[in-house]
């Protein structure tokens, strides 16, 4: 059951809605966070999800569709005590449907003609105004942020073309250097909804990556603050860094 929406305040542009992705099971902080959903991880005492919202709030944005799955009551518990002056919806899987099943069925809840995305578990500091604006000159299907690395194993790389249309997705092995998917994008809903995706799916290969061709992707680099606590290493980053 969706919850109902406190009172939601749209921007002019019909743009300012996102979706954050809290499903995620922390399994490989499994020794650090116990059996909490992996945004809940506490990072000094708050959850790493109060920082993602205090990020994008403070970058003006408050409303929020939060997409939420097995024990998803602690995040629940979260949002109705410390955030009551944000505008929100939680979309509930009950069961996991994949990022991709995930964003459409929390798309069908946006009031939004686009919205963000990103992920509980990551926080990627990148300029949203920047991103929307981009996002609408290129009249774009999706916009991915797109973070520089170097040295690194962890995650695939995307390669653009000269006008920043995604030209290619690499899978995951080491670079010296490379532009990697920041988890965090613009998303035409329409466009999106009209594509006739499975009930569960991977946004990542079912919709990235089968339909950068067909669809107008464009990938727009951000070099700002970027971390993923999906390992213990980067959870106790966090802890320092935040």
């Amino acid at each position: 059951m969706n919850q109902e929406p406190h009172a939601v305040k749209n921007s002019p542009s019909g743009d300012g809605g996102i979706i954050i992705l809290a499903g995620g099971l922390g399994t490989r902080l499994r020794s650090v966070i116990s059996d909490l959903p992996k945004c809940m991880a506490p990072i000094n005492d708050k959850p790493f999800i109060g920082y993602v919202i205090d990020f994008f709030q403070q970058q003006g944005m408050n409303d929020f569709i939060f997409s939420v799955g097995y024990k998803y009551e602690p995040i629940e518990e979260y949002l109705n005590t410390q955030l009551s002056t944000v505008n929100y919806q939680l979309s509930i899987e009950n069961e996991p449907l994949g990022t991709g099943g995930a964003i459409k069925k929390a798309c069908s809840l946006a009031a939004d003609k686009n919205v963000f995305i990103t992920n509980g578990d990551t926080l990627f500091k990148a300029n949203i105004s920047s991103l929307q604006k981009f996002h609408q000159q290129k009249n774009a299907n999706c916009t991915l942020a797109l973070k520089p690395m170097k040295n690194f194993n962890r995650y695939g790389v995307i390669e653009l073309n000269e006008d920043d249309s995604i030209k290619s997705f690499n899978e995951k092995k080491y670079y010296e250097q490379g532009l990697i998917n920041g988890g965090l994008y613009m998303l035409n809903v329409e466009s999106f909804l009209k594509e006739s995706f499975p009930e569960k799916f991977s946004f990542e290969t079912g919709y990235l990556e089968k339909y950068y061709h067909q669809h107008k992707m464009f990938g727009l680099i951000q070099d700002e603050y970027f971390i993923d606590i999906g390992i213990p290493e980067d959870y106790e980053r966090a802890k320092r860094e935040l």
